[in-house]
């Protein structure tokens, strides 16, 4: 007993300490999601074409998504916030990809440890991927294409009212994104990093690294499913997968990792399913993977005797760079923001099961 319950303890940790990476930045997009939720109304991100399925949508959801350095939990409440606000699934599935795989940070440190020949190809994946994921997302995503709404419901009628100011549309925006928006996707989130650290308990992570040391048996489709189970930041797995790539292993490893890791996890995998829908999600991971893994297996052709960056100045200068760009909130903040999402999670949790149980016995038989 003693030891299964040391067990459970280990898992915690292990998510807490994930959810502390994590839950700052979601914190932070949950404000951004709330103010886009109140001034990108349905009408104008039709007028923007984020709305609609043309092509300028998809086009600036990417860009944008490629100057935000966040991990993939960070895009979550963008990206849902977005769909809800009216986006299509197109710009939304763009945005949630260029988001984590690729920002300015992770450039610099993918040029100083794994050289400017893999960053090329890093650079223009990060761009082509999620832009061409957005645009099949947009042709092939069905009754996910766009959040249907009541048309029959009424609307807002503003004529001869006052318009809100400013200040009060903020707080209409952040009292939806901490209501409806954290409830939505704050069990969603906890439930996938409890996952992930299950994962890592029952495979430990010397396994991991184990296998990952032999490069003669790294395999592309391998390390896309150690990088989609893991769940790694904006920019802390480009070390990790240089190191890799350093002990000898091929450099479509380094771009499938690049890609695959950074924008895929469970925790994103489950949100994407309950909050947007199963076809949404699996052409998102689908997706991922065989552009992954295709880009991996052409950077192996293109560079068959790619030469690891050993420049111990070039290196330093990189990640001295990159880490006075990073931001880290102070720890307290990161278990305050922890406990934000458990409780959130918890409450959600507890709301479904009284729904459950209201609805098991309103149909109950009273013989």
């Amino acid at each position: 007993m003693t030891t299964f319950l040391d067990f459970l303890w280990t898992v915690v940790k292990s998510a807490i300490n994930m959810l502390n990476g994590a839950s700052p930045w979601m914190m932070l997009s949950l404000i951004v999601a709330g103010c886009l939720h109140e001034f990108l109304t349905p009408e104008v991100l039709h007028r923007s074409s984020l709305g609609t399925t043309r092509m300028q949508g998809v086009l600036w959801s990417t860009l944008t998504g490629m100057l935000i350095p966040i991990c993939s939990c960070g895009s979550i409440p963008l990206g849902i916030g977005l769909y809800h606000s009216g986006a299509y699934l197109g710009p939304t599935l763009a945005f949630m990809t260029s988001s984590p795989m690729i920002n300015p940070i992770a450039i610099i440190l993918s040029y100083g440890l794994l050289g400017p020949k893999i960053t090329l190809v890093y650079v223009i994946t990060g761009f082509v991927a999620p832009f061409f994921i957005g645009m099949i997302a947009n042709r092939f995503a069905g009754e996910e294409l766009y959040l249907k709404r009541d048309e029959n419901a009424p609307k807002r009628i503003q004529l001869q009212m006052e318009k809100p100011s400013v200040p009060a549309r903020i707080l209409m925006g952040l009292r939806w994104s901490f209501s409806e928006l954290a409830l939505m996707i704050g069990k969603y989130t906890v439930l996938g990093m409890l996952t992930a650290a299950l994962i890592f308990s029952l495979v430990p992570q010397t396994a991991i690294q184990r296998y990952l040391g032999d490069p003669g048996f790294v395999s592309l489709f391998g390390i896309t499913v150690i990088a989609a189970v893991m769940y790694v930041c904006a920019v802390g797995h480009i070390p990790f997968i240089a190191a890799i790539v350093a002990s000898g292993a091929a450099p479509g490893v380094a771009i499938t990792f690049l890609m695959a890791g950074a924008a895929t996890n469970i925790s994103e995998l489950i949100t994407i399913h309950r909050t947007i829908g199963k076809r949404a999600m699996f052409m998102y991971f689908g997706l991922v993977v065989v552009i992954s893994n295709f880009v991996g297996y052409l950077t192996n052709q293109i560079y068959p005797n790619f030469v690891p960056v050993l420049d111990y100045d070039a290196v330093t200068k990189s990640i001295s760079t990159a880490n006075a760009l990073i931001v880290t909130g102070p720890e307290w903040l990161q278990y305050l923001c922890t406990g934000v999402l458990v409780v959130y999670a918890l409450y959600a949790g507890v709301s479904a099961l009284r729904s459950r149980l209201r609805k098991l016995y309103q149909n109950a038989d009273p013989a």
